[in-house]
């Protein structure tokens, strides 16, 4: 009786919580478009000129001056099923107190293990921002990133490694769920479908990894940046985490940040890297009896590109590498936003070195974390029982293709990403040349630990590969394509990665990457298709859908129709084993 009551408490706390944040979504869409307390009388009121209207399905009244925002109809219609629908002041302060309650103000411990039953290994996931494979080269590896090197070296990489979004809350919701932007409904850092508000309207938080580990007798700690618009003085602490230390806008400047350290927020004048190393410290020393999972996500090397003062001048002398694609101009068939990007200046020549030698700074202080971790597991005698997991949450280009830094586009630039395994069973120094993507991370560290439910991925643990065993022995194909998708976000100036204008800043597009072809489609006026032959064509420069049989093409819009709109892991995993 106790269970189910609980079970019925959690699902009324979720509804709510939910109905709670629709409401504040709905809010904060209002007061984006211009509408304010106490501006009745100009036409512009927040209540009755547009939450009223919005939610009660109402006609504004004759006196509104603004138009109403654009609001997702299942946003609006949780707020609706609310206990609070028509007060959405009351609604704002019942989701805060529903939130805080669901998610609650301190860490949950762990279920307890009952004696003799089997423990699994300990997992420490390093995931970066904004870390590019331009980052993983020799010359970096041996001045920059030594103790990474190290890992490639004792691990296995995987160089077919994609994200599903290249933008941060999008791919981190992915890996969190190991769904797809599509049925996680978040395409955003900000907004109805975007940001920790989207991920919770769409029900995503009991669906975590967090969830499922903690579930069985993990004890999991997130350290560092949680997703786009968590406050750390209001948005408490998620379900299935027994350690919490997270920072919202803050982080990015590296310095005198908030963290909210399992409840209590606390100003920190520390180097953001470092803290998180020390943190993570603490908590694996005082987790060593296992089992435990441990995120340590660094805001490094994300824009500002701030590194630690010990690191301000160590690369003076380095200069960002001119590939191929450097400073390239786009031909007649580039799609039309690529066209529209001028030509790099000299200044842009300067900026980009200047940005990278700040980058690699902070990089730097991302490997001394990465030494310091694992010498702390071979002295407490747990390394040989511990996988560690390198990655990013996407990739980034600076002056490929004449664009000025940023990511957001389907290129290789920015959808593809490091991934890194080192751990029992881990072929040391191998290459995995299967296609992987952000949406296999959660099913690998559910099957890991031996978890299962609540999680539902769209992806495919990737055990058997680095076991390197094929698909855990079921004879099964293994996936074929990875899906992108990317809705453009707008210019929310809350936006973090808000794009410069020369930066690239594509239409909302889905698009497939195989071992060796980019296909894409882009959502605008034009429905231009891109094709890229990457056997040929292994920079991206040149689009040969013109060039394409009308049933070549015919083939890939099927695959990348069969993706985009999958629903259910099966259902998902069939598409992904599609050949165009």
């Amino acid at each position: 009786m106790a269970v189910a009551c609980a079970a019925l408490a959690i699902g009324i706390a979720a509804r709510a919580a939910a109905a709670g944040a629709a409401c504040a979504h709905i809010r904060q869409a209002c007061q984006d478009a211009g509408f304010v307390a106490g501006g009745a009388k100009a036409g512009n009121g927040l209540q009755k000129d547009c939450l009223d209207p919005l939610v009660q399905g109402t006609a504004q009244p004759a006196r509104a001056t603004r138009a109403l925002p654009a609001v997702d109809a299942q946003i609006v219609a949780a707020c609706r099923a609310g206990e609070a629908n028509t007060d959405h002041k009351k609604a704002h302060r019942a989701q805060v107190a529903v939130r805080s309650a669901a998610a609650t103000d301190e860490p949950v411990p762990p279920r307890t293990l009952a004696a003799g039953a089997a423990r699994g290994p300990n997992i420490v996931f390093i995931l970066a921002d904004d870390f590019s494979l331009d980052l993983i080269t020799e010359r970096v590896f041996a001045q920059a990133m030594p103790n990474l090197y190290r890992m490639v070296r004792e691990g296995t990489s995987f160089e077919n490694y994609f994200v599903t979004d290249s933008l941060c809350c999008p791919s981190r919701s992915s890996i969190f769920t190991g769904k797809l932007p599509h049925n996680t409904g978040v395409f955003r850092n900000v907004g109805t479908d975007g940001g920790v508000g989207g991920f919770l309207i769409h029900g995503n938080e009991p669906l975590t990894f967090a969830v499922a580990l903690h579930a069985v007798g993990y004890r999991t700690a997130m350290l560092g940046k949680y997703l786009n618009g968590y406050k750390p003085a209001q948005s408490g602490i998620p379900q299935g985490w027994s350690e919490w230390d997270v920072d919202g806008e803050k982080g990015y400047a590296e310095f005198n940040y908030d963290l909210n350290e399992n409840g209590t927020v606390r100003v920190h004048p520390e180097y953001l890297t470092d803290e998180i190393s020390r943190l993570g410290q603490a908590f694996i020393t005082g987790a060593a009896a296992g089992p435990f999972f441990i995120e340590l996500a660094t805001f490094a090397p994300h824009a500002p590109y701030t590194p630690p003062a010990r690191y301000r001048d160590r690369f003076a002398a380095f200069s960002y590498e001119r590939v191929s694609s450097f400073g390239a101009r786009p031909d007649a068939a580039a799609p039309a936003w690529l066209q529209q990007i001028p030509a790099l200046t000299p200044q842009d020549l300067t900026a980009i070195d200047t940005a990278y030698r700040k980058r690699l700074g902070s990089i730097k202080a991302i490997d001394d974390m990465i030494g310091e971790l694992r010498a702390l597991l071979v002295k407490l005698g747990i390394d040989r029982n511990t996988f560690l997991v390198f990655s990013s949450d996407n990739g980034y280009h600076m002056g490929e293709y004449s664009l000025r830094p940023g990511k957001m586009t389907p290129l290789d630039t920015d959808i593809r990403v490091p991934l890194v395994v080192l751990g029992p069973g881990v072929a040391a120094g191998r290459t995995v040349s299967e296609i992987a993507e952000n949406i296999d991370l959660c099913p690998t560290f559910t099957e890991l630990a031996g978890a299962g439910p609540p999680t539902e991925p769209d992806g495919h643990s990737l055990v058997s590969l680095l076991r390197g065993q094929p698909m855990a022995g079921q004879g099964q194909a293994w996936r074929r394509v990875a899906l992108i998708e990317h809705h453009h976000p707008g210019a929310e100036k809350s936006d973090p990665d808000l794009p410069e204008p020369r930066s690239g800043n594509p239409p909302s597009y889905e698009a497939l990457r195989t071992r060796d072809a980019l296909y894409v489609e882009y959502r605008d006026t034009r429905n231009e298709i891109g094709f890229y032959d990457l056997r040929t064509d292994p920079f991206e420069l040149h689009n040969i859908a013109h060039s394409q049989a009308a049933a070549v093409l015919r083939s890939w819009h099927a695959a990348l129709r069969a993706n985009a709109e999958c629903q259910g892991a099966a259902a998902c995993w069939r598409a992904q084993q599609q050949a165009p």
